[in-house]
């Protein structure tokens, strides 16, 4: 199992729930909020200034541990 940018968040969080700690290290901090059922790790990334590639990345290297 792989995160993409096309994921939404909480896709991304249902692979694994520790990805959430990643995702609020990269500065995500309203995982809880509506936007986290609709938008996509790309779409989020850009409203927080986060590098997106880097992002997967880091979810990748985390859930290729499980």
């Amino acid at each position: 199992m792989q995160a993409t940018k096309d994921m939404l968040i909480m896709q991304v969080i249902e692979l694994d729930e520790g990805t959430a700690d990643i995702l609020m290290g990269a500065g995500m901090h309203c995982l809880g909020c509506a936007m986290a059922h609709g938008e996509s790790i790309e779409d989020a990334c850009a409203v927080h200034g986060i590098d997106p590639d880097a992002l997967i990345d880091e979810l990748n290297k985390y859930l290729a541990t499980k």
